[in-house]
């Protein structure tokens, strides 16, 4: 019982133990990414390859979640942001949908105490007035309860897409242009940061996708100007720490030259 307790609360076992954080003190010697962004696909074809229902991935992709934010943590990682659910995710099927739209109370319920322990902040990056009113209170207790954590922030992009977070920046900025809070050529760059639902964030430096799409959905588009992407057949639910320290190590492979020789 101890034991099992042990593994719930580090995300590894004793045997693991070692190996493990051998691998953590080699990956702190390179560079690290302040953010790491995550399309987390591939919960319903994981279940439908096993005859389960949809909502049967969904609940096996929630102790994905639980690992790799640990994994960010332990890694010194500033920014981890999960592509919960888009904005064209309305489209599917009712009860998935419902399921989907109740995740939110159950990680709070299960996982709330772990985060705070770990001095982690979460925030909701989407629309929070389309959601369920269920919904919206577990987001909104997420983000007073750790409000004034300090360590890793963890962004759930929920009823989330970026054409619409860029929208709405644009026609904030307007309204302040308008206003005459700001001046028009006053507007650049830096200007936009400000008003995305990622203000005060670093960029994400490297964006994972699970599950062999290769593509983006709408995800970040302003921000991942210059991420590193790395994609994976592996589907979310089968994705775990050495995976996610995997891409990682590629990351710090790379040469990152924005542009230059």
């Amino acid at each position: 019982m101890i034991q099992t307790l042990k593994q719930w609360l580090t995300g590894y076992t004793e045997d693991t133990k070692p190996k493990d954080e051998d691998r953590l003190h080699a990956l702190k010697k390179g560079p690290i990414p302040r953010h790491v962004a995550v399309i987390m696909d591939g919960n319903g074809r994981w279940a439908k390859k096993r005859g389960l229902p949809r909502i049967a991935g969904h609940r096996e992709g929630m102790k994905t979640v639980r690992e790799i934010v640990r994994a960010a943590d332990d890694l010194g990682i500033q920014s981890l942001t999960l592509y919960s659910f888009s904005t064209e995710n309305w489209k599917r099927p009712k009860d998935e949908v419902e399921y989907l739209m109740k995740l939110p109370e159950e990680f709070l319920k299960t996982d709330l105490d772990d985060l705070k322990r770990r001095n982690v902040r979460v925030k909701m990056l989407g629309r929070e007035e389309d959601l369920p009113p269920h919904t919206q209170r577990a987001m909104r207790t997420f983000q007073e309860e750790t409000k004034e954590n300090t360590g890793l922030t963890l962004n759930l992009a929920l009823n989330y897409g970026s054409r619409a977070e860029i929208v709405l920046a644009l026609k904030r900025i307007i309204e302040d242009v308008e206003t005459g809070k700001m001046d028009k050529d006053e507007v650049d760059e830096q200007t936009v940061d400000r008003y995305l639902y990622t203000a005060g964030q670093p960029d994400p430096d490297l964006i994972i996708r699970t599950s062999g799409e290769i593509r983006i959905s709408n995800f970040m588009l302003w921000q991942l100007a210059y991420s590193e992407l790395w994609f994976t057949e592996v589907a979310w639910p089968d994705f775990n720490r050495e995976l996610f320290f995997q891409a990682i190590m590629d990351y710090q492979q790379r040469s990152r030259r924005y542009g230059a020789v």
